[in-house]
C-alpha cells in the first residue's frame, strides 16, 4: 500500500473541510449516531463511538448534542430515523467511487448524489459494480511529525495487538487491521499512550487509477460536489493523485 496513502488525502483535504464549519456538527452527529447504532452506546466497549466523540469534542461540539445523538441511536430518545445507503459508480477516467450516506430522506439524497455524478462527468452504477475493487479494513493513523515515535516500537506494538500491516507515510504511521480486530488494536494502542489522529473501519482500494491532470481535477470536483451533501458520510475512490 506504500505510495497510496489515505493519510495524504486526509491532510490535503483538511483545510477545505475546516472551511465548512457550518456542517461540521451535523457530520459529527451522524458519525456518533452511526457508531452508537452499530456498536452500542458504551464508549468503553465501542472504539468507533469513542473516536467519533473525541473528534466531535475536538471541534467543540456540546456534550448535550453528543449525548442526544447517542440516545437517538440506542432508541432512548425520540427523533429522526436515519437510513444507511451506499451508492456506487464511476468518476472521470473510470475511477471507482463509493459513497456512503446516512439520511432521513432517501429521495432527497438520491437526487443530490445523482446530480453530483451527472454534473461532474461521472455516472452511477448498480450495487456491486465497483465494491469488489475495495477491501474493508480497520484503518488507524498515529501522527509522528516530530519523529518521536520509533518505527520498530510502534510496528511491534501494532502487530502484537493484531494489526495486519504498518506503513510510514508523510510524518504518520498508517496501521491496517481486519474489521474484526479493529477495536482490539485501537484499544491496545490507546493503552500504550499512542494518540490516534484517525481511526475507522473503511474501504481500501485494491488497485489505483492514475489520471491526466485534467481528469484528476474533474474527479476532485466530483468528490467536492458529493461532500457538499450533508447526508454524505464518506466518499471512497481509487484515484492515485499525481501530487
Amino acid at each position: 500500500m506504500a505510495g497510496h496513502s489515505k493519510w495524504k488525502n486526509i491532510q490535503k483535504r483538511k483545510n477545505a473541510q475546516d472551511a465548512k464549519k457550518g456542517k461540521i456538527f451535523m457530520r459529527h452527529a451522524k458519525d456518533i449516531y452511526l457508531a452508537a447504532k452499530s456498536g452500542g452506546g458504551d464508549m468503553d466497549t465501542n472504539a468507533a463511538l469513542r473516536t467519533a466523540v473525541d473528534k466531535a469534542k475536538a471541534d467543540n461540539m456540546p456534550n448535550d448534542n453528543i449525548e442526544r445523538n447517542i440516545k437517538k441511536a440506542t432508541g432512548t430518545l425520540d427523533g429522526a430515523t436515519y437510513e444507511e445507503i451506499t451508492y456506487e459508480g464511476y468518476g472521470p477516467g473510470g475511477v471507482a467511487v463509493i459513497v456512503n450516506v446516512l439520511t432521513d430522506n432517501k429521495n432527497r439524497t438520491a437526487a443530490e448524489i445523482r446530480h453530483a455524478f451527472k454534473k461532474n462527468g461521472g455516472n452511477l452504477g448498480e450495487n456491486g459494480s465497483v465494491s469488489f475493487m475495495f477491501d474493508r479494513k480497520g484503518y488507524i493513523v498515529v501522527e509522528n511529525a516530530d519523529g518521536s515515535i520509533d518505527e520498530d516500537t510502534i510496528t511491534l506494538d501494532a502487530l502484537e495487538a493484531g494489526a495486519e500491516d504498518v506503513s510510514v507515510e508523510d510524518g504518520a504511521y498508517e496501521i491496517f487491521t481486519s474489521p474484526e480486530d479493529y477495536q482490539d488494536v485501537v484499544s491496545y494502542l490507546e493503552e500504550q499512550s499512542y494518540k490516534l489522529a484517525d481511526a475507522e473501519v473503511t474501504l481500501i482500494p485494491q488497485n489505483f487509477n492514475s489520471l491526466s491532470s485534467e481528469d484528476e481535477e474533474k474527479m476532485m470536483k466530483l468528490v467536492d460536489a458529493l461532500e457538499e451533501s450533508e447526508d454524505v458520510q464518506d466518499v471512497h475512490h481509487n484515484l492515485e493523485s499525481n501530487e
